[in-house]
Protein backbone atom coordinates (compact mmCIF):
# COMPACT_ATOMS: atom_id res chain seq x y z
CA UNK A 1 0.00 0.00 0.00
CA UNK A 2 2.49 2.42 0.97
CA UNK A 3 4.50 1.54 -2.20
CA UNK A 4 1.82 2.40 -4.05
CA UNK A 5 1.19 5.83 -2.63
CA UNK A 6 4.69 6.85 -3.58
CA UNK A 7 4.14 5.86 -6.90
CA UNK A 8 0.95 7.93 -7.48
CA UNK A 9 2.05 11.10 -5.58
CA UNK A 10 4.73 11.42 -8.30
CA UNK A 11 2.44 10.87 -11.15
CA UNK A 12 -0.61 12.91 -9.41
CA UNK A 13 2.69 15.59 -9.30
CA UNK A 14 3.59 15.27 -13.03
CA UNK A 15 0.41 15.79 -14.61
CA UNK A 16 -0.38 19.17 -12.40
CA UNK A 17 2.75 20.25 -14.16
CA UNK A 18 1.54 18.90 -17.32
CA UNK A 19 -1.32 21.14 -16.97
CA UNK A 20 0.28 23.80 -15.75
CA UNK A 21 2.69 24.19 -18.41
CA UNK A 22 0.14 23.59 -21.36
CA UNK A 23 -1.71 26.52 -19.23
CA UNK A 24 1.32 28.26 -19.87
CA UNK A 25 1.92 27.73 -23.40
CA UNK A 26 -1.30 28.55 -24.01
CA UNK A 27 -1.42 31.76 -22.99
CA UNK A 28 2.47 32.41 -23.65
CA UNK A 29 1.44 34.50 -27.00
CA UNK A 30 -0.48 37.31 -24.66
CA UNK A 31 1.81 37.31 -21.72
CA UNK A 32 4.55 37.90 -24.56
CA UNK A 33 2.36 40.86 -26.25
CA UNK A 34 1.96 42.51 -22.17
CA UNK A 35 5.39 41.75 -21.82
CA UNK A 36 6.80 44.17 -25.21
CA UNK A 37 3.74 46.39 -25.08
CA UNK A 38 5.27 47.04 -20.78
CA UNK A 39 8.72 47.35 -22.29
CA UNK A 40 8.01 50.10 -25.05
CA UNK A 41 6.21 51.58 -22.26
CA UNK A 42 8.67 51.69 -19.60
CA UNK A 43 11.44 52.55 -22.38
CA UNK A 44 8.75 55.67 -23.58
CA UNK A 45 8.71 57.04 -19.87
CA UNK A 46 12.66 56.52 -19.52
CA UNK A 47 13.22 58.52 -22.21
CA UNK A 48 10.77 61.45 -20.96
CA UNK A 49 12.16 61.52 -17.87
CA UNK A 50 15.59 62.66 -18.95
CA UNK A 51 13.75 65.43 -21.58
CA UNK A 52 13.83 68.14 -18.68
CA UNK A 53 17.34 67.23 -17.32
CA UNK A 54 20.85 68.42 -18.29
CA UNK A 55 23.21 67.89 -20.02
CA UNK A 56 21.06 68.85 -23.24
CA UNK A 57 22.60 68.12 -26.45
CA UNK A 58 20.92 70.09 -29.30
CA UNK A 59 22.99 68.14 -31.99
CA UNK A 60 21.83 65.26 -31.10
CA UNK A 61 18.26 66.20 -31.79
CA UNK A 62 18.90 68.50 -35.06
CA UNK A 63 21.02 65.43 -36.43
CA UNK A 64 17.99 62.89 -36.27
CA UNK A 65 15.33 65.86 -37.31
CA UNK A 66 17.55 66.03 -40.26
CA UNK A 67 17.73 62.08 -40.57
CA UNK A 68 13.85 61.91 -39.82
CA UNK A 69 12.27 64.73 -41.97
CA UNK A 70 14.85 65.56 -44.93
CA UNK A 71 16.02 61.85 -45.37
CA UNK A 72 12.54 61.21 -45.79
CA UNK A 73 11.36 64.34 -47.98
CA UNK A 74 11.39 62.49 -51.57
CA UNK A 75 9.93 58.86 -50.52
CA UNK A 76 6.70 61.39 -48.90
CA UNK A 77 6.59 63.60 -51.64
CA UNK A 78 6.85 61.38 -54.52
CA UNK A 79 4.02 58.46 -52.53
CA UNK A 80 2.33 61.56 -51.54
CA UNK A 81 1.86 62.89 -55.63
CA UNK A 82 0.79 59.24 -56.98
CA UNK A 83 -1.66 59.00 -53.99
CA UNK A 84 -3.43 62.21 -54.95
CA UNK A 85 -3.26 61.08 -58.05
CA UNK A 86 -4.96 57.84 -58.06
CA UNK A 87 -7.19 58.80 -55.42
CA UNK A 88 -8.55 61.13 -57.86
CA UNK A 89 -8.72 59.05 -60.59
CA UNK A 90 -10.81 56.31 -58.93
CA UNK A 91 -13.27 58.85 -57.52
CA UNK A 92 -13.84 60.84 -61.30
CA UNK A 93 -14.65 57.57 -62.70
CA UNK A 94 -16.84 56.61 -60.14
CA UNK A 95 -18.73 59.84 -59.16
CA UNK A 96 -19.34 60.51 -62.99
CA UNK A 97 -21.60 57.59 -62.75
CA UNK A 98 -24.19 59.54 -60.59
CA UNK A 99 -23.02 63.03 -61.72
CA UNK A 100 -21.40 63.67 -58.60
CA UNK A 101 -17.56 64.17 -60.13
CA UNK A 102 -17.64 68.08 -58.83
CA UNK A 103 -16.95 67.01 -55.39
CA UNK A 104 -13.61 64.89 -56.34
CA UNK A 105 -11.73 68.00 -55.01
CA UNK A 106 -13.39 68.11 -51.59
CA UNK A 107 -13.74 63.98 -50.91
CA UNK A 108 -9.80 63.68 -51.91
CA UNK A 109 -9.07 66.42 -49.57
CA UNK A 110 -10.85 64.80 -46.90
CA UNK A 111 -9.28 61.44 -47.11
CA UNK A 112 -5.92 62.58 -47.81
CA UNK A 113 -5.62 64.97 -45.27
CA UNK A 114 -7.29 63.22 -42.54
CA UNK A 115 -6.63 59.62 -42.94
CA UNK A 116 -3.98 58.52 -46.32
CA UNK A 117 -1.75 61.34 -45.75
CA UNK A 118 -1.05 60.01 -42.30
CA UNK A 119 -1.12 56.73 -42.63
CA UNK A 120 1.01 56.50 -45.61
CA UNK A 121 3.92 58.79 -44.09
CA UNK A 122 3.96 56.34 -40.92
CA UNK A 123 4.35 53.26 -43.10
CA UNK A 124 7.24 54.89 -45.30
CA UNK A 125 8.51 55.81 -41.94
CA UNK A 126 8.11 52.58 -40.37
CA UNK A 127 9.96 51.51 -43.69
CA UNK A 128 12.88 53.78 -43.56
CA UNK A 129 13.01 55.06 -40.20
CA UNK A 130 12.02 52.61 -38.45
CA UNK A 131 14.94 49.82 -39.93
CA UNK A 132 17.09 52.76 -39.97
CA UNK A 133 17.00 52.92 -36.04
CA UNK A 134 16.40 49.50 -35.02
CA UNK A 135 19.56 48.70 -37.50
CA UNK A 136 21.66 51.46 -36.17
CA UNK A 137 21.32 50.84 -32.40
CA UNK A 138 21.39 47.27 -32.40
CA UNK A 139 24.79 47.85 -33.98
CA UNK A 140 25.71 49.62 -31.32
CA UNK A 141 24.52 47.09 -28.88
CA UNK A 142 26.24 44.01 -30.26
CA UNK A 143 29.29 45.98 -30.84
CA UNK A 144 29.28 47.26 -27.05
CA UNK A 145 29.24 50.98 -27.90
CA UNK A 146 26.27 51.51 -25.42
CA UNK A 147 27.83 49.55 -22.75
CA UNK A 148 31.47 52.37 -23.68
CA UNK A 149 29.05 55.24 -22.91
CA UNK A 150 27.29 53.64 -19.99
CA UNK A 151 31.22 53.40 -18.72
CA UNK A 152 31.69 57.13 -19.35
CA UNK A 153 28.56 58.14 -17.66
CA UNK A 154 26.28 58.87 -20.67
CA UNK A 155 22.97 57.79 -20.42
CA UNK A 156 22.32 55.94 -23.57
CA UNK A 157 18.79 56.50 -23.22
CA UNK A 158 19.06 60.00 -23.02
CA UNK A 159 22.11 60.40 -25.74
CA UNK A 160 20.38 57.80 -28.44
CA UNK A 161 16.67 57.28 -27.38
CA UNK A 162 14.92 60.42 -26.89
CA UNK A 163 16.22 62.80 -29.51
CA UNK A 164 15.03 60.12 -32.23
CA UNK A 165 11.17 59.90 -30.16
CA UNK A 166 11.00 63.15 -30.37
CA UNK A 167 12.19 63.92 -33.48
CA UNK A 168 10.22 61.14 -35.09
CA UNK A 169 6.97 63.13 -32.96
CA UNK A 170 7.76 66.43 -34.68
CA UNK A 171 8.79 65.94 -37.98
CA UNK A 172 6.17 63.49 -38.97
CA UNK A 173 3.09 66.18 -38.80
CA UNK A 174 5.52 68.26 -41.24
CA UNK A 175 5.85 65.56 -43.94
CA UNK A 176 2.21 64.69 -43.11
CA UNK A 177 1.41 67.94 -44.01
CA UNK A 178 3.66 68.20 -47.38
CA UNK A 179 2.22 64.92 -48.35
CA UNK A 180 -0.93 66.75 -48.22
CA UNK A 181 -0.06 69.45 -50.31
CA UNK A 182 1.68 67.38 -53.21
CA UNK A 183 -1.24 64.73 -52.99
CA UNK A 184 -3.73 67.79 -54.05
CA UNK A 185 -1.68 68.99 -56.29
CA UNK A 186 -1.35 65.64 -57.94
CA UNK A 187 -5.08 65.55 -57.68
CA UNK A 188 -6.02 68.63 -59.14
CA UNK A 189 -3.45 67.44 -62.05
CA UNK A 190 -5.95 64.17 -62.88
CA UNK A 191 -8.79 65.46 -62.07
CA UNK A 192 -8.83 69.02 -63.39
CA UNK A 193 -5.86 68.26 -66.37
CA UNK A 194 -6.22 65.25 -67.36
CA UNK A 195 -10.15 64.34 -66.60
CA UNK A 196 -11.50 67.55 -67.63
CA UNK A 197 -13.29 68.54 -64.77
CA UNK A 198 -14.63 71.94 -63.53
CA UNK A 199 -11.36 73.73 -61.99
CA UNK A 200 -13.79 76.17 -59.88
CA UNK A 201 -15.69 73.08 -58.98
CA UNK A 202 -12.39 71.42 -57.72
CA UNK A 203 -11.50 74.43 -55.85
CA UNK A 204 -15.37 75.23 -54.58
CA UNK A 205 -15.62 71.86 -52.75
CA UNK A 206 -12.04 71.55 -51.71
CA UNK A 207 -12.48 74.48 -49.66
CA UNK A 208 -16.34 73.66 -47.75
CA UNK A 209 -15.19 69.76 -47.21
CA UNK A 210 -11.77 70.29 -46.27
CA UNK A 211 -11.53 73.14 -43.08
CA UNK A 212 -8.48 73.62 -40.61
CA UNK A 213 -10.12 70.81 -38.16
CA UNK A 214 -9.71 68.03 -41.22
CA UNK A 215 -5.83 69.12 -41.78
CA UNK A 216 -5.65 69.22 -37.64
CA UNK A 217 -6.85 65.60 -37.57
CA UNK A 218 -3.99 64.51 -39.60
CA UNK A 219 -1.14 66.39 -38.02
CA UNK A 220 -2.24 64.87 -34.71
CA UNK A 221 -2.01 61.51 -36.18
CA UNK A 222 1.22 62.33 -37.47
CA UNK A 223 2.57 63.22 -34.44
CA UNK A 224 1.63 59.84 -33.01
CA UNK A 225 2.17 57.56 -35.71
CA UNK A 226 5.64 59.79 -35.67
CA UNK A 227 6.57 59.13 -32.01
CA UNK A 228 5.38 54.90 -32.06
CA UNK A 229 7.44 54.49 -35.26
CA UNK A 230 10.53 55.62 -33.45
CA UNK A 231 9.95 54.24 -30.28
CA UNK A 232 9.63 51.15 -31.52
CA UNK A 233 12.54 51.18 -33.87
CA UNK A 234 14.41 52.21 -30.71
CA UNK A 235 12.75 49.63 -28.34
CA UNK A 236 13.77 46.58 -30.64
CA UNK A 237 17.26 48.23 -31.53
CA UNK A 238 18.33 48.93 -27.60
CA UNK A 239 17.25 45.44 -26.90
CA UNK A 240 18.90 43.65 -29.94
CA UNK A 241 21.13 40.54 -28.97
CA UNK A 242 23.08 37.77 -30.99
CA UNK A 243 25.58 39.14 -33.33
CA UNK A 244 24.58 40.18 -37.03
CA UNK A 245 21.68 38.09 -37.26
CA UNK A 246 20.40 39.22 -33.63
CA UNK A 247 20.59 42.60 -35.67
CA UNK A 248 18.56 41.54 -38.51
CA UNK A 249 15.71 39.80 -36.59
CA UNK A 250 15.51 43.02 -34.56
CA UNK A 251 15.18 44.77 -37.69
CA UNK A 252 12.41 43.09 -39.25
CA UNK A 253 10.77 43.18 -35.84
CA UNK A 254 10.72 46.93 -35.61
CA UNK A 255 9.20 47.38 -39.46
CA UNK A 256 6.53 44.66 -39.09
CA UNK A 257 5.74 46.08 -35.20
CA UNK A 258 5.52 49.69 -36.38
CA UNK A 259 3.81 49.48 -39.85
CA UNK A 260 0.92 47.22 -37.98
CA UNK A 261 0.91 49.62 -35.04
CA UNK A 262 0.27 52.76 -36.92
CA UNK A 263 -3.06 50.41 -38.83
CA UNK A 264 -4.23 49.46 -35.28
CA UNK A 265 -3.47 53.03 -33.62
CA UNK A 266 -5.60 54.38 -36.63
CA UNK A 267 -8.66 53.20 -36.18
CA UNK A 268 -8.66 53.92 -31.96
CA UNK A 269 -7.18 57.52 -32.64
CA UNK A 270 -9.85 58.18 -35.48
CA UNK A 271 -12.44 57.15 -33.07
CA UNK A 272 -11.34 59.77 -30.37
CA UNK A 273 -10.99 62.38 -32.84
CA UNK A 274 -14.28 61.89 -34.09
CA UNK A 275 -15.58 62.52 -30.69
CA UNK A 276 -13.42 65.87 -29.99
CA UNK A 277 -13.95 66.69 -33.44
CA UNK A 278 -17.86 65.83 -34.42
CA UNK A 279 -18.02 65.84 -38.13
CA UNK A 280 -20.42 69.28 -38.99
CA UNK A 281 -19.26 71.03 -35.56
Amino acid sequence: MAGSDSQGAPEELSLRQAIMEGVRQAFAPATGMLETVGGHVLLGLKAFAWLPRRPFRAGTYVEAMEYIGFGSLPIVLLVGLFTGMVTALQSVHVFRIFGFDHIVGGTTGVSIAAELGPVLTSLMLAGRVGAGIATELGTMRISEQIDALESMAVDPIQYLVLPRIVAGALMTPILVLLFFIIGMGGAYLVAVTQMGGDEGQFILNFKLMVDFVEVTKGLIKGCIFGFTVALIGCYYGYNASGGGRGVGIATTKAVVTSSVSVLVLDYFVTEVLLVIFPVGH
